[in-house]
């Protein structure tokens, strides 16, 4: 049995802007963990996840297509990245099998609610590490993230794709989102293989690391946002807005180049001044695009943090799920946890997962 985990994320800054090409965000992987086994089958196979054992597929292989014996399933992006990596095999020269495919996700709470860490990227990035390895795969970061991108994209059809870069690559990174329409164009051309082993125009994809004073805390408001509908909604009105979303862009590249700087020079204060620069920005973002990314808990859980000393803002697409604090070591979060905990706002437990193996190769 072949078993490989892909973990969950979280967005430091950058948010929205890093939808359009080139528009860099900071995000950083978490230790919960998306764990995809694998095991061959000699004629039926199934895809069976822990979080939704009544719709379990089972599925035959005629020729090279999967069949399926239930049609209506909430596994789009497992799917997605079943399909996308089935294609890199059969180009690879690879006879297609049958497997048992288990999916357990730590990324959603007991209860099923969503925390807002990037569970499909991570279920996307998992399933296609464990094809590879069933296939026999040679697969380094580089081609995972640009598989997995492509399987994901395909789904949601939108976003900048930063969650699967977090799920790959682990750590703390500046993340700079590709040219979509380039590769809408370049699938039509090209193989899969081709496309992997090209470079994407505008793609960057840089690991940090922290000031040793720094400390990541998270807090839950207890309410999922849909991402998709959020960027959408945006989406929408920066044709109509245009002068006032391209300040916006302009800002928050600025924003996170300076913040970058200050990852480099190991300067919590820099770091933190740009974290509460971008949440004004985001603030104005939400004021003329009528997008509700700032709700009122998410409000009171980042008064709370900066009166306790430390710089927060809303994680994501905002409009609930999760908000971060950046706050110095030394600072104890006592009284701010307890007040969080007064509010039903919940301290998520978790750290940031790095990667044993840094090296990138060139994206």
């Amino acid at each position: 049995m072949i078993t490989v985990k892909a973990p969950g994320k979280l967005y430091i800054a950058g948010e929205y802007a890093v939808v359009e090409s080139g528009f860099p965000a900071i995000i950083v992987a978490l230790n919960q963990f998306v764990t995809a086994t694998i095991s061959p089958s000699d004629t039926v196979g199934s895809i069976v996840s822990k979080q939704y054992q009544e719709n379990s597929i089972y599925w035959r292989r005629q020729g090279d297509a999967m069949v399926f014996d239930n049609r209506d399933n909430p596994f789009h992006y497992i799917l997605s990245a079943i399909s996308l990596t089935e294609s890199y095999a059969r180009e690879a020269g690879r006879e297609l099998g049958v497997y048992h495919l288990g999916i357990n996700s730590e990324l959603d709470s007991a209860d099923g609610k969503k925390y807002g860490l990037g569970s499909s990227a991570a279920v996307t990035v998992a399933t296609i590490k464990a094809l590879c390895q069933f296939y026999k795969l040679p697969m380094d970061k580089s081609k995972l993230f640009k598989l997995a991108a492509i399987a994901h994209l395909s789904v949601q059809g939108n976003g900048s794709l930063g969650d699967i870069a977090a799920s790959v690559y682990g750590g703390w990174i500046a993340y700079h989102s590709f040219d979509r329409q380039w590769l809408q164009v370049q699938r039509q051309n090209c193989s899969l293989t081709e496309l992997l082993a090209m470079p994407w125009p505008d793609l960057k994809i840089e690991l940090l690391t922290p000031p040793a004073d720094l400390r990541l805390m998270i807090g839950w408001t207890g309410s999922p946002a849909s991402t998709s509908h959020l960027v959408d909604k945006v989406a929408m009105v920066k044709a109509k807005q245009r002068a006032e979303y391209q300040t916006f862009l302009q800002e928050s590249k600025a924003c996170l180049k300076r913040m970058v700087q200050g990852f480099h020079a190991g300067d919590l204060q820099q770091i933190q001044a740009e974290l509460r620069h971008n949440r004004q920005l985001l603030q104005d973002l939400g004021a003329f695009s009528h997008v509700t990314i700032e709700t009122p808990i998410l409000k009171k859980m980042i008064t709370i943090a900066e009166a306790a000393g430390a710089a927060a803002k809303t994680s994501g697409a905002g409009g609930g799920d999760c908000g971060i604090v950046l706050i110095d070591q030394a600072i104890k979060p006592t009284t701010m946890l307890k007040q969080w905990a007064q509010e039903g706002i919940e301290r998520l437990n978790l750290n940031v997962h790095t990667v044993s193996d840094q090296s990138i190769s060139n994206v």
